[in-house]
């Protein structure tokens, strides 16, 4: 029997798919895929396998027996499959390459996922709302906005998070980390996400284009308020008058009307006012800045309307 491994010779054949084998034991073991047979059942629990070495990992959860130890960090694991995964965060070996883009990575499902973003596939289903991801961890984290499930806690606050990384960015509230710092100006922000729109200022990009009228932006909050100038949609709507707009911010300007609250205080006469561009204004009058210039005869001006009545003097255009 032994020969046959330098031979390649293959006796046994299976008589349902033709497949042939070098020893009997092999041809049993694969005969058990077409008939279902799971003849190695655990003691514990009862589930039952096709394999005795499949019984033998499962008991491993048990028993918490962690045979496979990395000579590197000591790490223990039950399973050898694991173990060979944890090797290469060693040595950095990225086996499994993208045949679309030559994007390497250290473990197959890596690639798997990374693949769906070629074909679009998102076999992943969410059973409440339909909505379907690449990867299984996106739809559970997806699945908690369903039942409000938050299992992440602030230990300081109690605050509670559906999301690991929405914790750990809360957190920074309380100990003021602000880990990601623009290498140009040394500006730190506590979110990434922060510090790449930040960094926009710099590069000038603006990669969020409207496709009726080009105009470019480099924050998408104001390409959404844009996109309204278009279509007329007015979705912040004030519950005291049905007063719709654009924008969430005019819509909280607008509350104040109702309330009457003054929230942007003057630090020189202690006046107050109900939007911060009316105290920007305001302070004028206190510095004596004038940025609204006439750029045909030089004369500046505190206020833009002032400048535009003043540039209709040149245009013969009549105030009304």
């Amino acid at each position: 029997m032994h020969k046959r491994t330098h031979t390649g010779k293959k006796l046994y054949e299976c008589n349902q798919c033709g497949k042939t084998f070098a020893c009997p034991s092999y041809l049993q073991r694969h005969k058990r895929t077409h008939t279902g047979e799971k003849p190695y059942e655990c003691t514990q629990c009862g589930k039952a396998f096709a394999q005795h070495f499949h019984l033998q990992s499962h008991e491993r959860t048990h028993t918490g027996e962690k045979p496979y130890e990395c000579n590197q960090c000591s790490k223990a694991f039950a399973f050898p499959s694991s173990f060979q995964k944890h090797k290469r965060t060693h040595t950095g070996e990225k086996p499994y390459k993208c045949n679309q883009c030559g994007k390497a990575f250290a473990q197959h499902d890596g690639l798997q996922i990374h693949e769906r973003t070629h074909t679009g596939e998102k076999p992943y289903e969410c059973n409440q709302c339909g909505k379907a991801f690449s990867c299984p961890s996106t739809l559970r984290k997806h699945k908690r906005i369903h039942p409000g499930e938050k299992p992440y806690k602030c230990n300081q606050c109690g605050k509670a998070f559906a999301q690991h990384f929405q914790l750990q960015s809360h957190e920074r509230t309380h100990t003021g980390v602000k880990p990601y710092e623009c290498n140009q100006c040394g500006k730190a922000f506590v979110w990434h996400s922060y510090l790449r729109i930040h960094e926009r200022m710099h590069t000038g990009e603006k990669p969020y284009e409207c496709n009726q009228c080009g105009k470019a932006f480099a924050y998408p909050s104001s390409f959404q308020n844009h996109k309204r100038t278009h279509t007329g949609e007015k979705p912040y709507e004030c519950n005291q008058c049905g007063k719709a707009f654009a924008q969430h911010g005019v819509l909280q300007i607008h509350e104040r009307s109702h309330t009457g609250e003054k929230p942007y205080e003057c630090n020189q006469c202690d006046k107050a006012f109900s939007c911060p561009s009316t105290l920007r204004k305001h302070k004028r009058i206190h510095t004596g800045e004038k940025p609204f210039e006439c750029n045909q005869c030089g004369k500046a001006f505190a206020q833009h309307f002032h400048l535009h009545r003043h540039e209709r003097t040149h245009s013969g255009e009549k105030n009304l």
